[in-house]
């Protein structure tokens, strides 16, 4: 059944999923160092649960495309698929990983949804999208050394907001989830 407060957490988050971007725009490939849409993707499926994870990372690149222009035609769709795991995974994993260590949870939820959402990026890009000019350096380069202050953003950032929000009463995760 969905919920209208999961529905405007939701909202609220794919709207900040275009905005901190737009206003990230002026230090030099923030979008790529800084992962300002993966932020919001994860805390939404983490916080918000299925399916609504997985619909902020579908609708976030393709709203945020549709307004402003990024992200670009040629990263959007593989950009899409990578944003619907993180949201998808970290739904899933945040109900069903239980080792009555709420901030294991957090981190095994966190690392497995992006680990699982860069994957797939990879996979799409090698694939399909640039087919025989996409390798294995391309993709730890991009997804992992140029990520990498973004990357500790989401590891700090994320469980440190999921935690006020659970306090705050704002969300409802189970002591152990």
């Amino acid at each position: 059944m969905l919920s209208i407060k999961k529905l405007i957490y939701t909202a609220v988050l794919i709207a900040l999923g275009v905005v901190l971007p737009v206003t990230l725009h002026a230090v030099p490939n923030a979008g790529q160092v800084l992962l300002p849409m993966h932020l919001t993707v994860l805390l939404c499926g983490i916080a918000c649960g299925f399916p609504y994870g997985l619909a902020c990372g579908v609708l976030t690149p393709l709203v945020s495309h549709l307004i402003t222009g990024m992200p670009s035609s040629p990263i959007l769709l593989p950009m899409i698929c990578e944003l619907a795991v993180y949201g998808l995974a970290a739904s899933l994993l945040i109900r069903f990983v239980r080792t009555n260590n709420f901030y294991i949870n957090i981190y095994v939820s966190l690392i497995g949804s992006m680990l699982l959402g860069r994957v797939v990026y990879g996979i799409m890009k090698a694939l399909i999208f640039n087919a025989g000019e996409y390798s294995m350096q391309i993709w730890v380069t991009s997804m992992f050394v140029t990520a990498l202050p973004g990357i500790a953003i989401q590891l700090v950032l994320i469980p440190a907001l999921v935690l006020l929000l659970r306090k705050a009463k704002v969300i409802e995760l189970e002591a152990n989830a």
